[in-house]
């Protein structure tokens, strides 16, 4: 049997080609302390089924390329959207916040020259 991995795509952009991620948790042999280890590995995509953020399985063939020794066998998960889009909607969501806060500086700037036109004409009389 192949060996096989399970990761996420973190690349799709090469025609046939995906970039799987392989996160796993090791424990140091002296220190006794537990760290994340990140492997990448190159593996070949024939039908260009796999996007990125979604999770598969790769099995280990014969050297495909200089770089490509895995094959796609299945996609496990799609993913449900992306960190980039994320970003955006969290800049989109800034720039409104931004501009409501900017709204609510100019509404208080004229309600105070509101408050000194009336304190100015109360003085006056």
């Amino acid at each position: 049997m192949a060996h096989t991995l399970v990761g996420t795509v973190t690349s799709d952009s090469r025609d046939k080609t995906i970039t799987v991620s392989i996160v796993s948790r090791e424990t140091h042999p002296l220190y006794r302390k537990q760290y994340t280890k990140t492997r990448k590995y190159t593996a070949h995509d024939e039908k260009n089924e796999a996007k990125k953020g979604d999770r598969v399985q790769i099995a280990q063939t014969a050297p495909i390329s200089k770089t490509k020794a895995y094959t796609l066998v299945k996609v496990i998960e799609r993913s449900h959207g992306t960190v980039e889009l994320k970003e955006d909607v969290n800049k989109a969501y800034e720039a409104e916040k931004i501009g409501a806060d900017e709204i609510a500086k100019a509404k208080a700037a004229t309600e105070t020259e509101k408050t000194e036109d009336v304190a100015g004409e109360g003085e006056e009389a």
